[in-house]
């Protein structure tokens, strides 16, 4: 692994590195890019901001890892509050909820996490929109995709996401390439065991996953900002004979925002993944982390909107 990169995410579990990174001026305008807010309202003023200009949103309520029932209940809590609000001032319809089954207590027990995550679905459901489950390091792999199979059986537009880095990845891509599904790199610090760790071989399989998502009868998101790969996955659709309206493109809030309106300009579906919370601080190291460079293109975004 890039030693620039094992360094990042070893901070991102630093809480005297968090207490400088969360301090520090610089840092503060980078979260302030990159991560809507920390309240519901935050993310609401994003959620409209985006959508009026014609993207459309994933809002994410940043926290993982959760080890107390307590911390679990108040993330369910805040997607609840969040769908509320979303269907009451009528931006359901473009906006989704993305969420990780270790903030709502995958680590308690899969029961407990397929509880929490099915009442996050039925308030979705009730506000008029929908579900992806966020993929997270690959010990929850399986698990994650059990509980995806479970929730799917009431509510089948669930999302998931597979990540292109995973050497698994290309089959589980081929069992789910009929249904809703996020293709992304990956941003885990993973084995070489179980990961693909040189770049050009996660671009490899991106573009292997890829075609074969598009080969199938469901709806691919592809999720990254690489130009060559939204280039190749505009062409393979084509070849393909999908419509921009049968797959779609997704972003990170606050990167390429100048890209996100140009696809959309173009008549792709572009969707912005949207974090908010208190807990952004190992998300935007997970971020910096995904590619060491990204660390000089986070801090020229603060002076370009391209």
């Amino acid at each position: 692994m890039n030693p620039v990169r094992t360094l990042i995410l070893a901070a991102a579990g630093n809480d005297a590195v968090r207490r400088v990174v969360a301090t520090a001026p610089v840092s503060r305008d980078v979260v302030r890019r990159f991560v809507a807010g920390e309240t519901t309202a935050d993310a609401i003023d994003a959620a409209g901001r985006l959508i009026g200009d014609g993207l459309r949103v994933t809002l994410d309520h940043l926290g993982e890892d959760t080890t107390d029932h307590d911390t679990a209940e108040r993330t369910v809590r805040a997607y609840l509050e969040l769908l509320d609000q979303l269907h009451a001032v009528g931006l359901a319809a473009d906006a989704e909820v993305s969420v990780k089954l270790s903030a709502v207590g995958l680590h308690l027990g899969e029961t407990l996490a397929l509880d929490n995550a099915s009442r996050v679905c039925a308030a979705a459901e009730q506000a008029g929109t929908t579900v992806t489950l966020d993929m997270e390091d690959h010990t929850t792999t399986d698990a994650t995709l059990r509980v995806l199979a479970e929730l799917r059986r009431h509510w089948p537009s669930v999302g998931a996401v597979l990540q292109a880095y995973l050497r698994r990845t290309l089959d589980d891509v081929r069992d789910l390439a009929d249904t809703r599904v996020r293709l992304c790199k990956g941003a885990y610090a993973e084995p070489p065991s179980v990961a693909y760790t040189d770049p050009h071989e996660v671009d490899l399989n991106y573009v292997r996953c890829a075609n074969a998502l598009l080969a199938g009868s469901g709806y691919p998101m592809f999720a990254t900002h690489d130009p060559r790969l939204i280039e190749i996955v505009g062409e393979r659709a084509r070849w393909y004979g999908k419509s921009v309206e049968d797959f779609e493109f997704q972003l990170l809030h606050g990167v390429r925002p100048g890209e996100q309106r140009h696809l959309a300009a173009e008549g792709h579906v572009v969707r912005v993944y949207v974090p908010y919370g208190d807990q952004w601080y190992g998300y935007l190291m997970r971020r910096l982390a995904e590619r060491p460079a990204n660390v000089a293109f986070f801090l020229r975004s603060l002076v370009t909107r391209s």
